[in-house]
């Protein structure tokens, strides 16, 4: 049995560390590109919403790289797994389409959401052109998982190096070239980014599926994996994705009812990319986890005590961040926010200052539920997160007024710590 080293874990988990990092890029690049356009403040809070509604679309699908990184040990699994991929993107695509009849969309932006009718308007084309993301997340990340499980994980981090070119490079010329509005601009750059990132993946991935077909002819044939075990192992963790997911809709429902509501929405996607810098590189450990964990008690020892400096070290680095004068000049200077919007997000970001922390708990928690094959407490867990989320906006905003993006802040942190509480005794 190979001993597992902190370097050994450290080469293998960092290239899924960079690809998370280069997505969360992505987040405060857009951002800064639509802060200098014309009405920021309007692109910023449609920017957000738009991306909000993308979320809970793609949410069914977010999970498919745990699931293909754990099911796909041959070729017939591959093949299965593949086809229900197919099936779920085809599904997603068409929840997209009907919530973009204009009627639907415009009752929940404006009366429900209750958003200005230009923002609105707004929001509307923004998801428009957001229509291939959730397919191309689906393909990809099941893609992502069959390389992880071969232990390819550069090519993974290869992969959103494509994605971050294509997604800048489509922002930026249509910053410079055109005069369309930032959501526009943003919404188009994402879209692009991850067909790209799907496409090259792709490509990647090939060598070893054809590794996988060969052996296929090599080996005696065994019981496949079938659409009944696929869907028992995968239900916890899509309704898990789609809890964690659908709470932003209904944090942008509650957003619009606070104090300073334009303004919060204006702000949340800018402090929430910032965070994802930090919370990004812990969501990363959750595959390397699944992969290294159960060789043995010692190995899993050490993965432990890797997660522990792995989440006090970002946690570090965010709180360092946000109670010096390091934040006003990130927001200012690099986000191009106004100095309202940036004297805004100050407090939200020094709340969240442990979530990096919290992220890398459950990332390990989660990897220890999945690589036992017990994926229901994962989902309990949300659902606990989730209500925390929903009671903590609710006396916040409707009880005490209080501003919305700081709110949402609070909400995060509070229902997130409770997950951990209550993964803390399902792992133990």
């Amino acid at each position: 049995m190979e001993t597992l080293s902190t370097n050994k874990i450290l080469r293998f988990w960092l290239p899924l560390a960079g690809t998370w990092l280069m997505m969360s890029l992505e987040g405060p690049f857009i951002a800064a590109i639509i802060a200098r356009l014309t009405d920021p403040k309007f692109n910023l809070a449609a920017y957000g919403v738009t991306f909000s509604f993308a979320l809970i679309i793609e949410a069914p699908v977010i999970m498919m790289m745990t699931a293909s990184t754990t099911l796909v040990k041959d070729f017939q699994s591959l093949k299965k797994l593949r086809q229900f991929t197919w099936t779920l993107n085809v599904i997603i695509t068409c929840l997209m389409l009907i919530l973009l009849i204009p009627k639907f969309f415009f009752f929940i932006t404006i009366e429900l959401i209750g958003l200005p009718e230009n923002v609105a308007q707004l929001t509307h084309i923004g998801t428009i052109i957001m229509i291939p993301w959730p397919g191309a997340i689906g393909f990809r990340r099941f893609y992502q998982g069959v390389l992880i499980r071969n232990h390819a994980t550069r090519r993974v981090a290869y992969g959103t190096f494509v994605r971050l070119i294509s997604m800048s490079a489509t922002a930026t010329g249509l910053f410079i070239f055109t005069s369309i509005p930032g959501v526009y601009i943003g919404t188009a750059a994402l879209s692009s980014g991850v067909i790209m990132e799907a496409i090259s993946t792709r490509i990647m991935v090939q060598p070893i599926l054809k590794k996988l077909k060969n052996n296929e002819s090599l080996t005696l044939p065994q019981a496949g994996l079938s659409f009944r075990r696929i869907s028992i192992f995968y239900y916890p963790l899509a309704l898990t994705s789609m809890l964690t997911l659908g709470v932003h809709p209904l944090v942008t429902f509650f957003i619009g009812k606070s104090a300073l509501a334009l303004e919060s929405l204006a702000v949340l996607p800018v402090v929430g990319s910032f965070v994802f810098l930090f919370r990004g590189v812990g969501l990363s450990f959750q595959e390397a986890a699944i992969t290294l964990l159960g060789k043995s008690k010692e190995n899993d020892r050490v993965i432990k005590r890797f997660a522990t400096y792995l989440g006090i070290g970002l946690a570090l680095g965010l709180i360092l961040t946000a109670f010096t004068p390091l934040s006003r000049i990130w927001f200012s200077q690099v986000s191009g926010l106004s100095p309202i919007l940036t004297t805004l997000a100050l407090t939200p970001l020094m709340i969240m200052g442990i979530f990096p922390a919290s992220t890398v708990l459950i990332s390990f928690q989660r990897a220890i539920l999945v690589q036992s094959g017990r994926t229901s407490p994962i989902t309990g867990a949300t659902l606990i997160e989730v209500f925390s989320i929903i009671t903590v906006l609710y006396v916040a905003i409707i009880q005490f007024n209080m501003i919305g993006v700081t709110a949402a802040a609070t909400a995060f942190v509070v229902g997130r710590m409770a997950a951990n509480l209550y993964l803390y005794f399902q792992t133990r």
